[in-house]
């Protein structure tokens, strides 16, 4: 029998107590960290940054080929978008944008912004329609009831299959919004900015920071990929447990496993049975 581990104080129960699964590190500690410094300070001053030019337009064109096709929710309300198709629960439908969700980039700023073994809290397409209107300016949060002003519990990121432009429905941030209280709210007098980039490209937001997507006052759609993250003692949006079937999170990147939740956030949280779901995962 394998000799307990000893606890000693309530400080103990911060480290990493798992035996055969230990925290390791993500793919994002490959960036070079003059570069990921730059992007947090721009961040720090704006609540977001714009990363360009991530994708190739031959990846946005195999992600729009795989995407297009699923089935998704539209017209259920105005703030998920009346002319707006959401596709959720996609890692189950697609393995197509994986490399968006754990790509290197977005990972280093995660790493340095959240707590280790944070979550994915959401996964979508949205594929904004022609002449849809403006989405109702929110952070996203605003879920969990924490006072503000406060460090951000989430960040998020929206990538560009199709070019965002200031007429197609680009998303909208209030630059410096994340610094606000619980009692400031947008108004007409608030700078605001648009998110123009290039397909391929990625804006990367604060869970503080106010947005919503733009209208969209073309004759076409306008296609995006959205991934959110949240702090590892957070309950996600989505239940990826459930909604992701073990045979695709068996294929999955480690980091995305963990994201998904086949991590544990010390001591305890996140366990099966008293042990790391990668166990269970594993069939061990």
């Amino acid at each position: 029998m394998k000799k307990p581990r000893s606890i000693d104080s309530i400080d103990d129960l911060s480290r990493d107590l798992a035996a055969r699964y230990r925290r390791t590190n993500s793919a994002g500690e490959h960036v070079d960290a003059g570069i990921v410094d730059a992007d947090l300070a721009e961040i720090a001053r704006h609540g977001y940054l714009i990363l360009p030019n991530l994708l190739t337009a031959k990846q946005c064109a195999e992600i729009r080929h795989a995407v297009e096709p699923l089935p998704g929710e539209q017209g259920r309300n105005n703030f998920e978008g009346v002319k707006t198709r959401r596709v959720y629960s996609v890692m189950a439908k697609t393995r197509a944008v994986d490399r968006l969700v754990d790509h290197p980039r977005v990972l280093a700023l995660l790493d340095r912004l959240l707590d280790p073994n944070y979550l994915l809290s959401q996964l979508q397409v949205i594929d904004i329609g022609a002449h849809e209107q403006a989405q109702i300016e929110h952070f996203d949060d605003g879920m969990y009831p924490v006072a503000r002003p406060r460090p951000a519990l989430s960040a998020a990121t929206v990538w560009a299959i199709d070019d965002f432009t200031a007429d197609n429905g680009a998303t909208v941030v209030l630059p410096g919004s994340h610094t606000w209280d619980d009692l400031r709210r947008p108004d007409s007098a608030d700078a605001r900015d648009i998110a123009v980039m290039p397909a391929g490209s990625c804006v990367f937001f604060l869970g503080t920071l106010w947005h919503g997507g733009g209208a969209n006052s073309t004759t076409g759609n306008r296609l995006a990929i959205t991934a959110q993250y949240c702090q590892p003692y957070l309950r996600p949006q989505e239940a990826f447990t459930l909604s992701t079937p073990p045979d695709i999170v068996q294929q999955v990147s480690p980091d995305l496993q963990r994201m998904l939740g086949y991590s544990i956030h010390p001591p305890f949280v996140g366990a099966v049975n008293g042990m790391h779901p990668l166990r269970l995962l594993r069939g061990l």
